[in-house]
């Protein structure tokens, strides 16, 4: 037998490519080619494979077979050289059939499907015409399984439809037993039903005749009945009217008298520290000055107002503050979030409010005015637990209040002339309690002040 030249081009290969197939090569051939290369796959070394066959070199066959079917068969139809290769490990695997194959005589007790499978893969003279045949074969073969299925299954499907006429047969004459049965059944329940009816009709003569006397009296008693509550509802709404009117009048005279009386007590008390304060600070005699003192004229060896500095505090000097709190029955405002987040706003809240209110108790303790801290309630997932520290009011807004309307009221109630000072950099807080009479301070100054009291 003629063998190519090592890396050369096999003899036949021109021969090959004369010879096509007019169809597809049958599914059966082309799995058993398959199994073909992938058992003689492993005989040959990396060197010896196609490119695109070497990263399946260390697989079994049943997985080579599985993962490299179609790279196999690419290879078999597309590299002579390759082909010749599994050609010389099918004839040393199975030299009988690949010795009756490339003479063109296979043995006719040869599995079809084996005969074409090595055809293809050997390609001698007439190849095409084998891989044909057995193509054929397999076809008819499957035709006349195909058959010899198909007259089983019509003989078990006449068995069955026998079977099924033997059981309807039965099945049919208990149903006359069970049809005859239930017409004698129904005869019965019928006699029963006309019986029943007559019953039934005359209960419903009395049912109706008890209903007209039920709704006679329901009649009867739903008069009265709207009747008495007619009265209750005038009754109660004249009692409810008197007791809003009384709790009305009581409230407007508790409230009216507690409101005034602490409005009036704590503007007086903040006339009087003011006076006394205004007194300790000029320190005048009671009786030292005279009408005559009161003209204004320059005496002899004295400066004039003209020649004496006035210095002016800057808004951002905490000295400022601190003036403003010397002030008799000073109320300090504080808007809370507003100065913590311009002070500290990386802490989280809880810290915020806690590292602030330290402050304020300390000023608070040290000036003796009046301190109120108010935070925005909105920002609370759940109520606070907070002891407020000694000194300083703590107040939280209610749900749909914000912190800066609860210190709008905080400034309106407070009487006119009373020394309120707010602290927040929100521009329009400071705008509205400017006009309500108090004084705003910006929060940074406020930091300045309490950084000094650390």
């Amino acid at each position: 037998m003629e063998q190519p030249a090592h890396g050369g081009e096999p003899a036949g290969a021109a021969g090959d490519a004369a010879e096509t197939l007019d169809h597809p090569l049958p599914e059966g051939v082309r799995r058993r080619v398959i199994a073909l290369v992938a058992d003689a796959f492993g005989g040959l070394t990396v060197a010896e494979l196609p490119a695109p066959l070497r990263q399946y070199a260390r697989f079994t066959a049943s997985r080579r077979a599985k993962f490299a079917g179609n790279a196999m068969a690419a290879a078999l139809e597309g590299d002579p050289l390759f082909r010749q290769r599994i050609g010389e490990r099918l004839r040393q695997a199975q030299p009988e059939l690949a010795a009756s194959v490339e003479t063109g005589t296979p043995p006719a007790a040869a599995d079809p499907v084996d005969v074409a499978a090595a055809a293809y893969v050997l390609r001698p003279p007439g190849w095409a015409k084998l891989v044909a045949a057995a193509g054929e074969e397999v076809q008819r073969a499957d035709a006349e399984r195909a058959d010899e299925a198909g007259r089983r299954e019509v003989e078990r499907l006449r068995e069955e439809l026998a079977a099924a006429r033997e059981r309807t047969r039965g099945e049919t004459e208990q149903l006359r037993h069970d049809l005859e049965a239930t017409r004698r059944e129904a005869e019965s329940l019928h006699r029963k039903l006309r019986s029943a009816q007559s019953d039934v009709k005359r209960g419903e003569a009395a049912v109706r005749r008890l209903q007209a006397e039920f709704e006679a009296a329901r009649s009867e008693s739903a008069a009265q009945v709207s009747a008495a509550e007619s009265e209750s509802r005038r009754l109660k709404a004249r009692l409810g009217e008197v007791e809003a009117a009384l709790e009305a009048s009581r409230r407007a005279a508790r409230e009216g008298r507690s409101v005034e009386d602490m409005r009036l007590r704590l503007l007086l008390d903040t006339v009087l520290d003011a006076a006394q304060g205004l007194r300790r600070e000029l320190a005048l005699p009671p009786v030292s000055v005279h009408p005559a003192d009161t003209v204004d004229a320059v005496e002899p060896g004295r400066m004039s107002p003209k020649d004496i500095a006035t210095r002016a505090l800057s808004e951002t000097d905490p000295a400022l503050l601190d003036q403003l709190l010397t002030l008799p029955q000073t109320h300090l405002v504080v808007d809370g979030y507003n100065v913590t987040k311009t002070g500290y706003p990386t802490m989280p809240l809880e810290k915020q409010r806690l590292r602030l209110l330290g402050g304020l108790s300390a000023l608070a303790a040290r000036s003796g005015a009046e301190v109120t801290c108010v935070f925005d309630g909105a920002e609370l997932a759940a109520p606070v637990l907070l002891a407020p520290p000694r000194g300083v009011r703590v107040l939280f807004s209610k749900p749909g209040v914000t912190a800066d309307e609860l210190i709008r009221q905080l400034v309106r109630a407070e009487p006119p002339g009373r020394p309120v000072v707010v602290v927040s950099t929100d521009r329009e807080v400071a705008d509205g309690v400017a006009k309500a009479g108090a004084r705003p301070v910006a929060s940074a100054l406020l930091l300045k002040r309490l950084s000094r009291l650390s």
